[in-house]
């Protein structure tokens, strides 16, 4: 774990490779987003009985070294996505908690011209994302490289969602049912409550503004648990369970949600 993986689909305007630095975002509590991980850990060596007693329907948990998808992400290097799907349509949905606006656009146009970092006074009703929603007749070959976590929730299959997007953008707090998320490039940073805990925020309110103005000024026990995952990492969330997200950097990222 450490050094953030950059994709050269991550290229900004002014070309530069570099990854954003740990505590680079404004108005990120201490001196990087890795201080604090509340989240419980586990490696390989965790168990699919261990994982249901101790997890499934319980708490979230971050899993490391349980797949391998260093073939997926090498697909997901910017000239092979583009040369794949550059013509391809993508719909973007609005960056908010309660109502979504689609738009359209070809994933090439959305690489070049949208895919930039959160401006901190946008409202998540003017902040576009490209997550889920795949067109997984065009996507499917892609998604059959992916390597899923190896548990899963007895009853329940489970569904991809896909999604690109840049530095500081996100998702406001919202609930569904159980799922895992993994990074595959990039850093994503969660903040997660259990189903009786509503958090306090304003559904048209990105992550990167909550963070600005309502994380300041949570008492210790109002915190959510969070953590930030890395490439390599998967995360699994229980069912209903409250979770916002910010990507510290422009990351490619793919859930699996089970239902």
């Amino acid at each position: 774990r450490g050094r953030a993986q950059v994709c050269p689909l991550f290229l900004h305007a002014g070309g530069s490779t570099r990854p954003a630095q740990p505590g680079l975002l404004p108005g990120t509590p201490g001196t990087g987003p890795e201080e604090r991980c509340t989240v419980e850990r586990a490696d390989a060596s965790l168990t699919y009985s261990g994982f249901l007693q101790r997890f499934a329907f319980s708490r979230p948990v971050i899993i490391r070294g349980a797949t391998d998808n260093s073939v997926f992400q090498a697909l997901c290097a910017k000239d092979k996505l583009l040369a794949a799907f550059g013509d391809h349509l993508v719909r973007l949905s609005t960056a908010n908690t309660y109502s979504y606006r689609k738009v359209d656009v070809p994933f090439q146009e959305y690489v070049e011209h949208l895919l930039k970092p959160q401006d901190p006074a946008t409202l998540g009703s003017d902040t576009l994302y490209f997550f889920g929603d795949n067109n997984f007749t065009e996507w499917g070959p892609l998604f059959q490289k992916y390597v899923p976590p190896p548990f899963h929730i007895p009853g329940t299959r489970g569904a991809y969602s896909f999604g690109i997007a840049g530095s500081g953008s996100g998702v406001p707090f919202h609930w569904h049912g159980p799922g895992y998320s993994e990074v595959i490039f990039g850093r994503k940073r969660w903040f997660l409550y259990p189903p009786d805990k509503t958090p306090h925020f304003h559904p048209n309110e990105t992550t990167l503004a909550w963070l600005h103005h309502t994380y300041p000024t949570l008492p210790p026990g109002e915190r959510p648990l969070e953590c930030t995952i890395h490439p390599g990492e998967v995360l699994y969330f229980p069912d209903r369970w409250w979770h916002a997200t910010l990507n510290l950097d422009t990351s490619v990222f793919i859930s699996t949600f089970l239902g």
